[in-house]
């Protein structure tokens, strides 16, 4: 990997293009095209992967430049344990070589690391670094980046209504009074807003499962890149279609 100190090195100005009163306080990616960008080179998809944790470097850094408050990250998808084994050991390995790799710097730096999804099913050394990673950082009041792992938009929801389920059943809350808010308060995101923008690369257009609940008003942008090939700077013309969007919320 690159030297972690380059993370937030300033590189250039940020784009006069945007309007920086308006930057989205959440962005959420699915990082979408690691093995297409492997095959394209005859690489195995694990390279893919590899590369596509360097592209994650640099939209951290403008991320945190805009003053972007949160940055969700689709990494492991509860769909993915489908994958061959070898691959999914290979993307357990580099999850936790990333943690260790990078969290100083980003910690340095003010970023918070959080997760949403269900880690328990993660391998025990990627579930430790990862842990590790969320107690370092927990006090950091710069950018918060979830990182989406064992994360599905349907899981998540199940176990949101089980929590209410069983808080009824103890008679702590009756069916009536369960509203939006309260649905929202027993999600993974929960004392996060929705994201403004989701972003998907590799030119796929479907949620695949993310962010289901917290989507329902979400700007969407799908550009044709690859991830691995994806940098802040088209972090910035994404925010850039975003603020030329007219968001009316079901009015007028």
């Amino acid at each position: 990997m690159i030297g972690i100190q380059k993370l937030f090195q300033k590189k250039e100005p940020i784009a006069p293009s945007i309007d920086l009163e308006r930057i989205p306080a959440h962005i959420a990616i699915m990082m979408d095209g690691n093995g297409r960008w492997a095959k394209k080179r005859q690489l195995p998809r694990v390279m893919g992967h590899r590369a596509g944790v360097e592209a994650i470097r640099d939209v951290i850094r403008t991320a945190s430049d805009l003053g972007v408050r949160y940055l969700t990250l689709y990494a492991f998808s509860t769909e993915n344990w489908n994958r061959p084994a070898e691959e999914v050991t290979a993307l357990m390995d580099l999850l936790s070589e990333y943690m260790k790799k990078e969290i100083a710097e980003l910690h340095r730096n003010q970023v918070r690391v959080n997760t949403i999804g269900n880690l328990t099913r993660l391998t025990d050394k990627a579930r430790q670094d990862v842990e590790a990673a969320m107690a370092m950082t927990v006090d950091n009041t710069g950018l918060c980046i979830n990182f989406a792992l064992n994360y599905g938009g349907r899981d998540e929801m199940v176990r949101g209504i089980n929590a209410l389920a069983q808080k009824v059943q103890q008679g702590e809350l009756v069916p009536g009074e369960i509203t939006e808010e309260l649905m929202t308060d027993h999600l993974d995101t929960r004392g996060i807003p929705d994201p403004e923008l989701l972003i998907r690369t590799s030119g796929e257009q479907r949620l695949s499962n993310f962010l289901l609940w917290q989507s329902a008003y979400t700007e969407f942008w799908f550009p044709e890149v690859y991830w691995p090939d994806f940098t802040g700077k088209h972090l910035i013309e994404g925010i850039k279609v975003f603020q030329n969007r007219n968001r009316r919320f079901g009015g007028l």
